[in-house]
Parts: C-alpha cells; structure tokens; sequence
C-alpha cells in the first residue's frame, strides 16, 4: 500500500478499554456517535469487555434466557434490552466486544455488506490464531465447525454504526447454558482458546481485531491508548 493511498484513507481511532460497565459501555457508544454526526471526532472502534451480562435485541423472545431471577441475581448477572439487532447473547469476561462507530455513507450503505465485513474480520482475527471460521447460510456470525465463535447485532442509524461484535476469546462458556445463545438452539459455542489451545490475552487480539478492521473497511486505524470516560 503506497503512502498516497494511506493518506486518502479514513482515520479510525482504536480504543482497548479493558473492562467496561454494560450501561457505560451504552452511554460511550451513544456519545461517539453524537460526536461523528456532528463531525466533532473521529470515527472510533471500542474495544473491551463487559461483566457477566444478558443483553436482547430488539423484538427479541425473553424466553430465551432460561435462567429466572434468583439464578440471574446468584450469579451477579445483570439483563439488558438494547436497540441493537438480534435476540439474546451473553457478555462476560474474556470476551471480546467490538464497538465500531463509523459512517458508511457515501459508499457503504448496505446493511447486508456491513454485516459481512464484519464477519470477515472477525474470520481474519482468527485466523491469526490457527483457526478457519466460517459461515453459515441464513445465519449471523462466525463459526467454527458448528458451534459459534463470535456473535454479531449491529444498529445503524442515518448510516452511522453502533453495537457491533462479541468474540469470545477465553470466555466462561457455561454462561451460554443460561440462554437460547441468539435463539438458535440446536447449535452450541466455542472460544479461541479452546480452539487454539493456547491462553490468550485479550488485550492482544484486540490489537489484531483493530488492524483487521482496518483492511476490511480500508481505514487507516490509529491506535488510542487514553482511556476514554463517559462526558
């Protein structure tokens, strides 16, 4: 790549905020898009992750978490519902969760397309590691010989992006027993780690998450290493 096609790219600031309250992690994302409409900041990627935590979608099915109060409260797991799209995921420790709040206009404006460069960095993060993710026809994510491995459910709104992806990288995955993981029963989930057979550290593959991202989307990413707080 020469240094004029570098230069014409977009600037995207990569931000690893290692563990980040869900609410705090909604208020950011909300911030950050105020700002990129407003054209007061730069387009961002949030990494981080979250403590144990239920979120639902938008015209997601409640029954899907299977756990009931007295579980969810023993086990210090909060419940969110969440303009995104999707049904039920789970987010946790050791997950990867992925915040890109970027303007798809003036050539990007394709929902479907925005899913599927998702999927496609997430496919090339893991990549790095010694594992093939694929797809799944008519279904969203990655996965890896039949159980997932990453979760999708993105908002768009005038074209500018939020919520995004969960990796799940050394995630506690008996919390997934809890839920209908994406209302999809019949499959089950996996982690890099336990795919790779190697302890990873988070802040790592979001390193390599951020440099996907920016070969997928053709931005120039600029890592961020200031905390980002809640104004």
């Amino acid at each position: 790549m020469t240094a004029e096609v570098r230069q014409s790219q977009r600037v995207c600031e990569a931000r690893w905020l290692g563990l980040v309250e869900y609410s705090e992690g909604l208020k950011l994302q909300e911030q950050a898009v105020e700002r990129l409409r407003d054209c007061k900041a730069s387009e961002q990627l949030l990494l981080l992750e979250h403590p144990n935590v239920f979120t639902l979608g938008r015209g997601a099915d409640g029954s899907n978490i299977l756990a009931n109060e007295e579980e969810l409260e023993s086990r210090s797991i909060d419940v969110y519902e969440t303009g995104r799209g999707g049904d039920v995921t789970y987010h946790g420790p050791g997950q990867l969760v992925g915040y890109p709040i970027i303007n798809l206009r003036p050539d990007r404006c394709d929902v479907h397309r925005y899913v599927r460069d998702i999927e496609e960095v997430l496919i090339l993060t893991i990549a790095e590691y010694g594992v093939k993710g694929e797809r799944i026809k008519g279904l969203t994510g990655v996965w890896v010989g039949g159980a997932k491995i990453a979760a999708i459910g993105v908002r768009i709104a005038r074209w500018i992006t939020s919520h995004g992806f969960a990796l799940n990288v050394s995630t506690d995955l008996s919390y997934f027993q809890m839920i209908v993981p994406c209302g999809i029963g019949d499959r089950g989930v996996t982690s890099l780690s336990v795919l790779s057979r190697t302890d990873l550290n988070l802040g790592d593959v979001a390193r390599v998450a951020a440099a996907k991202f920016g070969d997928v989307f053709g931005r120039s990413m600029q890592v961020i290493e200031a905390p980002l707080h809640v104004t």
